[in-house]
């Protein structure tokens, strides 16, 4: 299955609530007016695109029938089409770096961070690649032992210390790992709490220390997890860790489990972060690299 068909798949959910109120904005060659655009707006938000990203959306699309004197609903359609898929955040140029890679993932309790992980640990096993999980999430009970689970399903090694072990000591160990098995990328486990920002700012940043001094040259990206089932809470989350994190890329986690896909439009174009991966089921297989313009065609299909 390619990934539009994937992505389609997966959206099924949002495709047919957001499809086909769609459908009925658009149908029975009903002329371009405000109401026409006043109905278009209701359901944006109803998808959970969010009323500061629906608002700026609408505001494009006025201006662009002005512009371009749209009068037929058809066209309106693709206009908003494109004015989606260029509100996205689009992801960075691959980049170039000497060692391996190293994924921070972060993200609040329940959001599916350690099963992404896995399923990302299963895909670039799959891509030929060497991966190895640190298990740097020593504050929640058991988190380490769902991380050995997910690792040997995914046929990748692991690195883990005891629960309460400082994080950092588990990356400096991971790295050193990784460094004498040749490994292609270091998948980090973090602490997923944000009721103490200073907190998990300081650990955050120790771990970043570590990391550029054993590995100045790698390239370095850190995740946010979000669960695409919370909808708008998931912008709050995205607004917290942005303070704190430095986020280079958003994984939509259950994007398959609602019916508002809408989110990934708010929180990409919200805060310029691009989505790098989405989980569309509950199979370790089920998680696509993300294209923005391929979601939004499955989005209007």
């Amino acid at each position: 299955m390619g990934l539009f068909d994937k992505l389609k798949a997966g959206l099924k959910k949002t495709r047919d609530s957001l499809g086909s109120m769609l459908q009925s904005v658009f149908s029975g060659g009903k002329k371009v007016d405000e109401e026409l655009l006043e109905e278009l707006e209701e359901v944006l938000i109803l998808a959970d695109v969010g009323v500061e990203c629906t608002t700026r959306v609408m505001e494009q699309l006025r201006k662009t029938i002005k512009e371009q004197k749209l009068e037929q609903a058809e066209d309106v359609r693709n206009a908003l089409k494109q004015i989606l898929k260029d509100m996205m955040a689009k992801p960075a140029p691959k980049q170039e770096g000497s060692g391996p890679m190293v994924v921070l993932v972060i993200g609040v309790n329940g959001v599916g961070k350690t099963t992404t992980i896995g399923k990302l640990a299963a895909l670039w096993k799959r891509q030929g690649k060497k991966v190895l999980l640190a298990a740097g999430d020593t504050f929640r009970a058991a988190a380490a032992d769902q991380l050995a689970i997910w690792a040997e399903r995914a046929g990748v090694d692991i690195v883990r210390h005891q629960e309460g072990a400082d994080p950092a000591a588990v990356i400096f160990d991971a790295i050193a790992a990784g460094k004498a098995r040749k490994a292609d990328i270091i998948l980090c486990d973090t602490a997923g709490r944000l009721h103490n920002k200073q907190n998990l700012m300081n650990e955050l940043a120790k771990i970043r220390r570590v990391i550029d001094r054993e590995l100045p040259e790698a390239v370095k990206e850190t995740w946010l997890v979000l669960d695409a089932t919370t909808g708008q809470n998931a912008l709050s989350q995205a607004k917290e860790f942005q303070q704190v994190a430095g986020i280079t890329g958003l994984v939509i986690a259950k994007l398959d489990g609602t019916a508002k896909g809408g989110i990934a439009i708010a929180v990409s174009s919200g805060f310029g972060i691009p989505v790098v991966y989405t989980g569309l089921g509950e199979k370790i297989d089920d998680l696509a690299e993300f294209d923005p313009d391929l979601f939004i065609d499955a989005l209007f299909e």
